[in-house]
């Protein structure tokens, strides 16, 4: 399917967190999604509005951010209109991001369709990518609150899952199906029962829904979230949005769209599912970064930056980011992870790279906040 434009179409991008997993390369005031994580020259976010401008363009797209990161991404994506970027003045988690953005959105031009897309994920084989936003926006358009099911490769206890159900009938999305629920990242053996039943796939956290369809579930789920946000939106391009803003926003729950919105519509029959056919990964360690990063040499060990800083000696199946300038070498270690940024030098193994973000509560225990 060739790239084009989805008539009533708006992209939400919320770009937060910290991504601690990725720890010293990811911090608080330059997170991961504002960084070229897999050498292909665009930075997650980037590469996020590089596939989305086709479906949407640049004005169809919204990006959620918190203040201290506006000016970056609005350097980092000049197409996006000033006005298209929100600011959070502190994080809420995504029901709150995306809840913004709908409000926003239905104030400025009416009831259109939304989906969201994080920041700070790398996608492969853009055909099926939009093959699979065109299908959702369908489904969406008849009412459902759709999200895109990733086909499972292993049984990750790192991602959650969807249960798929009965095809769901609509025209113009011929693969989508029904949801039964939702699994929120269970354990291994879970994990393989639902890689075996062929009816579960990984939960990518895109959701596409009408506006007033998604608001609408909201008010009935979290009315007072629903409320504050609808308050935001009614002053946010007004003169009184600094004021609404400072009164409303830090009281609002903070919690995820999965469990304010899609967990308990799905159990009442109202969310789909499209099967995505295309790559995906979350990025969420240095682990699986490795998994996106070409072999640095026939030892299967991964470099991100420059491979002339790095040298091996009987050191096989590393991933290695130099960042501070010096050469890094390593003898006689397999499968280890070594980040050396200018003012942190993280060190673990492959196995534990899921713990990283162990390691920036012990920084932060350790009064070295300025590190985060």
């Amino acid at each position: 399917m060739p790239s084009s434009a989805i008539p009533g179409f708006r992209a939400v991008v919320p770009a937060g967190g910290s991504g601690t997993r990725l720890w010293p390369v990811s911090r608080a005031d330059r997170p991961k999604f504002l960084h070229d994580l897999t050498g292909s020259g665009r930075t997650l976010l980037q590469a996020t509005a590089d596939r989305l401008a086709p479906l949407a363009g640049d004005d169809g797209i919204l990006v959620v951010t918190g203040e201290r990161h506006v000016a970056a991404v609005r350097e980092q994506l000049p197409g996006v209109g000033a006005d298209q970027v929100l600011p959070e003045p502190s994080p809420r988690d995504s029901m709150a991001a995306i809840g913004l953005a709908a409000a926003v959105l239905e104030r400025r031009v009416g009831d259109v369709v939304l989906g969201s897309f994080a920041a700070d994920q790398v996608v492969t084989g853009r055909a099926d990518f939009e093959r699979s936003v065109h299908e959702a926006v369908e489904a969406a358009r008849a009412g459902y609150v759709t999200t895109v099911g990733i086909a499972a490769s292993r049984p990750s206890t790192a991602f959650g899952y969807v249960h798929g159900g009965s095809p769901l009938d609509v025209a113009g999305a011929p693969s989508a199906v029904h949801v039964r629920g939702f699994t929120e990242k269970p354990d291994a053996a879970t994990a393989r029962e639902y890689l075996a039943s062929g009816e579960y796939r990984w939960n990518a956290g895109i959701f596409v829904a009408s506006t007033s369809v998604l608001l609408g579930h909201l008010a009935d789920q979290r009315p007072a979230l629903h409320d504050g946000l609808r308050r935001v939106a009614d002053a946010w391009d007004t003169p009184e949005r600094a004021r609404v803003l400072a009164e409303v926003w830090p009281g609002l729950e903070k919690i995820a769209i999965d469990h304010a919105v899609a967990e308990p519509v799905a159990a009442a029959g109202g969310v789909a599912m499209v099967p995505g056919t295309f790559g995906w990964d979350d990025v969420g360690d240095f682990n699986s970064l490795a998994a996106l990063l070409p072999a640095d040499d026939d030892s299967g060990s991964k470099v991100l930056g420059d491979g002339a800083d790095v040298v091996r000696v009987q050191s096989a199946g590393s991933v290695v980011v130099p960042a501070s300038g010096r050469t890094v070498t390593l003898l006689g270690i397999d499968d280890v992870v070594v980040v050396d940024t200018p003012d942190a030098l993280l060190v673990t193994t492959r196995a534990r790279a899921q713990q990283v973000r162990r390691m920036v509560d012990a920084v932060r225990d350790h009064g070295r906040e300025d590190l985060l």
